[in-house]
C-alpha cells in the first residue's frame, strides 16, 4: 500500500485514483496524525500531495519531521516538495507562478524515476511558490524555464520531488513516473476495476425496504446513479426530473426514455416561471448556485411529503455526485473552496433524509465506463457535461428571459455545427457564455451595441484538468457568423483558450 498525505490539493484524491488504476492499494491520510498512522501500518511508500497553502502561511498544514527519517520511499508533489525544503534547511520563495502546461527538460544522468522518459516533455504546473534550494542530499533531475528544482532526487534514500503534477491527465508520461515510483517501492500490482454489481448490492443493503427519491437531470452522472438504484430496488426508486427552464432542450424526454428501459416512470416537476422569478436581480454566480440548490431542496421536500402520504417510506435522496463536484466544493480539510455545487453540502435536518451517492468516489471517465457496463447507450455515456444550475451559470450576471433565450439559441447553433463537423464526440464540453460585456457592431450599415458571447470548447477525461479544443478556423468562423447573425442582440463572439488550471471549466 502507498499512503498519500493530503495537504488539500485539488488533485490529492486523483493521485490515489491513478495509483489504483496502476494496480496499487492506497489510503489518503491527513497530515496532522500522519506519523502515527504511517508507523502503525508501515506502508510501502509515501506520496506528499499538493495544496493551496504557502509553507509560510500561519496555520499551513505540516507534518512531524520524524516522517523524513522513516526508511520508506517518498515522492513529494508541489506543496509536498516545498514543505520538505522548508522543514529540512532548504528555501522556498513566493512569486514564481506557473499554471497549466510547461515544458520540462531532464538532465542526462539517469534515475529510477526517469526511466522511460524523453529528454523533454510537457507537464502540468499549478503553484505560486517555488523551491530556491533543496537539502544537500538532493540533485536536480529536471527543470523548466522558470523553475530550477522541478524534478529532484535523493536516490540513496529513495526520496523524489516534483514541482509539477504527474497525476494530472495532461502531464505527459505522468503514469510512467508514478509507475517508476511504484517500482522503487517494490510493490506487486493487481488490476483495479469498478464493479457495478458490488455497487448495486451496496445500494440494496443500505436501503433495505425503504424508498429512495432521486434527482435526475438527463446527464450521465444522475442517469447512471439512477439506473443503479433502479436495478437495486426497482419501483422503490422514485426518480424526479425538475424542469426549471435552465436545462438543455430535450433533457426531459431523455430522462423519460432512459428510465422506461427499466420499468421506472420518472416524476416531472415543471417550475420554469418560479425559478426565473427567484433569480430576478441576482448577479453573483455563487448566489445563483445557492438559490437553485435551495429551490431543489424545497421541491424535493414537497415530493417527499406527497410520497409519504401515499404510504411510501422515503428515507433516502439519491444524487449523482461525483468526486470532482466534491473536491471543488472543498472536499477535504485543507482544500480550498472553488465553487458551490448544488448537490454537495448535505441536506437540511428537517428533511430527515439520508444522502445516497453511489458515484461519489468516481471520476467522470470512470462513470462513462460504468454507463457502458450497465447497458446504457453510447449517446448517454458520452453525453456532454451540463452543470446542475444549467444556463444560470453560463449567463454572467442576471438571468432574464431574454438572455436565457439567447444562451439557448447560441448553444443550439454551437452543438449543431460541432455535430455536423464531426467534432462533437471529440470534445468533453462545449458551451456559449453570455459574458455581460457589450461591444459595438455594424449590422445592416447601422450601429448596433450588443452583448459579447464567449465560446468554451474543451477536452478532458476526469475534469481535473482541461485543454481548449483546437477547432479549425473555418468552423469557428461559421459558428461565430451564425451566432452573430441569428441570435438577436449579440455583437460578437470570442473564443476562450484558457486551460484548467488556472481556469475552471465553467465561468461561474
Amino acid at each position: 500500500m502507498i499512503f498519500v498525505i493530503d495537504f488539500g490539493g485539488q488533485t490529492a484524491h486523483l493521485i490515489t485514483r491513478r495509483l489504483k488504476d496502476l494496480g496499487v492499494s492506497t489510503q489518503l491520510i491527513l497530515p496532522e496524525n500522519s506519523y502515527k498512522e504511517i508507523t502503525n501500518k508501515n506502508p510501502a511508500g509515501l506520496i506528499f500531495s499538493g495544496g493551496p497553502s504557502s509553507v509560510y502561511e500561519k496555520g499551513a498544514p505540516t507534518i512531524d519531521k520524524k516522517i523524513f527519517l522513516l526508511k520508506i520511499p517518498m515522492l513529494d508533489i508541489c506543496y509536498g516538495l516545498q514543505l520538505r525544503a522548508h522543514l529540512l534547511d532548504g528555501k522556498v520563495v513566493s512569486g514564481t507562478k506557473e499554471y497549466g502546461p510547461v515544458k520540462l527538460t531532464l538532465q542526462k544522468k539517469a534515475s529510477p524515476l526517469t526511466k522511460g522518459l524523453p529528454t523533454s516533455f510537457t507537464v502540468w504546473m499549478s503553484h505560486g511558490d517555488s523551491v530556491l534550494s533543496m537539502p544537500k542530499e538532493f540533485r536536480i533531475l529536471g527543470s523548466s524555464d522558470t523553475v530550477k528544482y522541478a524534478f529532484v532526487a535523493d536516490e540513496k534514500n529513495h526520496r523524489y520531488g516534483l514541482q509539477f503534477h504527474p497525476e494530472i491527465e495532461h502531464t505527459q508520461y505522468g503514469n510512467v513516473i508514478l509507475s517508476n515510483f511504484i517500482a522503487v517501492c517494490n510493490i506487486t500490482t493487481s488490476k483495479h476495476e469498478v464493479n457495478p454489481e458490488d455497487m448495486i448490492e451496496k445500494i440494496r443493503s443500505t436501503v433495505g425496504n425503504s424508498y429512495v427519491i432521486g434527482a435526475v437531470s438527463g446527464g450521465v452522472d444522475s442517469t447512471v446513479a439512477g439506473v443503479l438504484a433502479a436495478r437495486a430496488i426497482g419501483n422503490h426508486f422514485i426518480p424526479v426530473f425538475v424542469n426549471n427552464g435552465l436545462m438543455r432542450e430535450g433533457a426531459e424526454q431523455s430522462v423519460k426514455n432512459s428510465f422506461s428501459l427499466f420499468g421506472v416512470k420518472p416524476i416531472i416537476v415543471r417550475e420554469e416561471k418560479e425559478m426565473l422569478k427567484r433569480l430576478i436581480g441576482k448577479e453573483d454566480g455563487e448566489e445563483k448556485r445557492k438559490i437553485i440548490g435551495n429551490f431543489y431542496i424545497e421541491l424535493f421536500e414537497r415530493e417527499v411529503q406527497k410520497q409519504l402520504k401515499k404510504g411510501r417510506d422515503v428515507r433516502f435522496l439519491l444524487q449523482g455526485t461525483i468526486f470532482s463536484d466534491v473536491i471543488e466544493s472543498k472536499g477535504s480539510k485543507h482544500a480550498s473552496k472553488i465553487k458551490s455545487h448544488h448537490n454537495v453540502g448535505g441536506l437540511p435536518v428537517y428533511m430527515k433524509l439520508q444522502l445516497l451517492e453511489p458515484l461519489r468516489e468516481l471520476y467522470k471517465d470512470e462513470v462513462r465506463a460504468l454507463a457502458k457496463q450497465i447497458g446504457l447507450s453510447h449517446e448517454i455515456a458520452w453525453r456532454q457535461v451540463f452543470p446542475g444550475p444549467g444556463y444560470a451559470v453560463r449567463i454572467r450576471g442576471e438571468v432574464t428571459p431574454e438572455r436565457l433565450k439567447q444562451a439557448k439559441y447560441a448553444d443550439s447553433i454551437l452543438v449543431e455545427e460541432l455535430q455536423k463537423s464531426g467534432w462533437l464526440e471529440k470534445v468533453y464540453m462545449s458551451f456559449p457564455i453570455m459574458s455581460g460585456a457589450f461591444s459595438t457592431a455594424v449590422k445592416g450599415d447601422g450601429r448596433h451595441f450588443g452583448e459579447v458571447i464567449a465560446l468554451r470548447v474543451i477536452e478532458s477525461a476526469d475534469i481535473m484538468s482541461t485543454v481548449w479544443s483546437r477547432l479549425e478556423y473555418d468552423l469557428l468562423q461559421k459558428i461565430s457568423s451564425r451566432i452573430v447573425n441569428e441570435v438577436p442582440g449579440i455583437s460578437r463572439v470570442v473564443y476562450d483558450i484558457t486551460t484548467k488550471p488556472p481556469a475552471t471549466m465553467e465561468w461561474e
